[in-house]
């Protein structure tokens, strides 16, 4: 931007506010929803609601309204009822930093939950920073969303644990569980996502990589990609990658012959998966979990299962077992710090412990990471036939 705009812009908006006329700003002053004195606690949505990704930011606002919806059921927070303003980001980057914005400016949220995907939670970490407005990421597990070089982001947090994790938990669990000696990758080419499960399944597998082929994001014909590693000496196949692509890899691997076992992670938790590689293919496949009905983490478990399907007529998925929790977060660090601002909600979660959520007892460490269990699931024919916990 040029000087003389800048001036102009900053001098425009001098006189906006002299005149009196409302505004929000980013320590809660204003009469909006995100001020002490306000009648509702307004809570922001940043969802993939259409798009590529959409499967996991509808399973979150769909948990996410049964949450906003329990509790104000149960009297809100602090006696206010709850407003939950949720925003489609259509998948794309900047239309999700474009939502943060418009949610923490104009609707004068005091959190944000979302997006769901961490190439989306990245592109909103400037607007929630310059807005002061705190944010909780259902699922974004890059690492690199809440820890940037040496420096902790201080307006970002997450209720699922990150891609090192699962990185390390499927490594371990290929080697010890499966007795996989020998392992093909195959990583989309440009996904922070990819990057960080592979970097964490690499530093930890102690058998040989006998192939790492690369994709990209939208690809529908893997053909010549399986072709190369078909007839190679393998045990198992790492797909770091979300479902989209992950299920044509598995249908068109299986409809070539490749039987090996596949693993994946949390990307790979939605029905969609199945949908598209075709439920006969799915078996031998295993991916970390946030949670599962055959391996309750908490005592709230069987009461969110019963809510859950009763208002949507199916079982929950590990998605929205994370917008569920993302919310009452949200709520627990309010009530923690006994007010409903965006500063105190940012020391509210800094500080969050031993939270009782569907997806495990969350404590957050320093890096604004929780410390929480993760689940390994195995599929069969397309439907989950294992479960085992892994505790960090």
């Amino acid at each position: 931007m040029k000087k003389s705009v800048f001036v102009a812009l900053a001098a425009g908006l001098f006189l906006f506010g002299a005149c009196g006329s409302p505004s929000a700003n980013s320590n809660g002053d204003s009469g909006g929803g995100n001020s002490a004195d306000s009648d509702t606690i307004k809570i922001g949505g940043n969802f993939e609601l259409s798009g590529a990704t959409a499967a996991y930011g509808e399973a979150e606002k769909e948990a996410a309204d049964l949450a906003v919806e329990e509790i104000n059921a149960d009297g809100g927070i602090l006696g206010k009822q709850v407003e939950f303003v949720a925003k489609d980001n259509k998948s794309d980057n900047n239309e999700a930093s474009s939502v943060a914005a418009n949610l923490t400016t104009n609707d004068n949220v005091v959190a944000v939950v979302g997006p769901a995907t961490s190439g989306a939670v990245k592109a909103t970490l400037p607007n929630l920073t310059k807005s002061q407005v705190p944010g909780v990421t259902p699922s974004g597990t890059d690492d690199g969303i809440t820890v940037q070089g040496d420096n902790v982001q201080p307006y970002i947090f997450r209720a699922c644990f990150q891609d090192s994790f699962q990185g390390i938990v499927l490594a371990k669990y290929a080697q010890d569980n499966m007795d996989a000696d020998k392992a093909v990758i195959f990583g989309d080419s440009a996904s922070d996502y990819a990057d960080g499960l592979t970097k964490a399944f690499k530093s930890t597998y102690k058998g040989e990589i006998v192939a790492e082929e690369k994709f990209t994001a939208g690809d529908k014909d893997f053909q010549a990609m399986l072709t190369k590693v078909k007839d190679q000496d393998f045990d198992v196949i790492f797909i770091p990658g979300y479902y989209t692509e992950a299920g044509l890899i598995i249908k068109q691997a299986r409809e070539m012959g490749i039987e090996q076992p596949i693993v994946g992670a949390d990307g790979f938790g939605d029905e969609k998966l199945v949908e598209t590689a075709g439920a006969s293919n799915v078996s031998n496949v295993y991916y970390t979990g946030h949670f599962s009905t055959k391996a309750p983490a908490t005592d709230k478990v069987q009461p969110f299962i019963d809510a859950f399907q009763e208002k949507y007529g199916r079982q929950p998925s590990s998605f929205n077992a994370l917008g569920y929790d993302a919310i009452y977060m949200i709520k627990q660090a309010i009530e923690d710090q006994g007010e409903a601002t965006p500063a105190a909600i940012t020391e509210g979660l800094a500080n969050l412990k031993d939270f009782e959520g569907v997806t495990g007892k969350i404590t957050m460490d320093e890096e604004h990471n929780p410390v929480k269990s993760a689940v390994v699931l195995g599929l069969t024919d397309g439907k989950e036939s294992s479960a085992e916990t892994v505790n960090p």
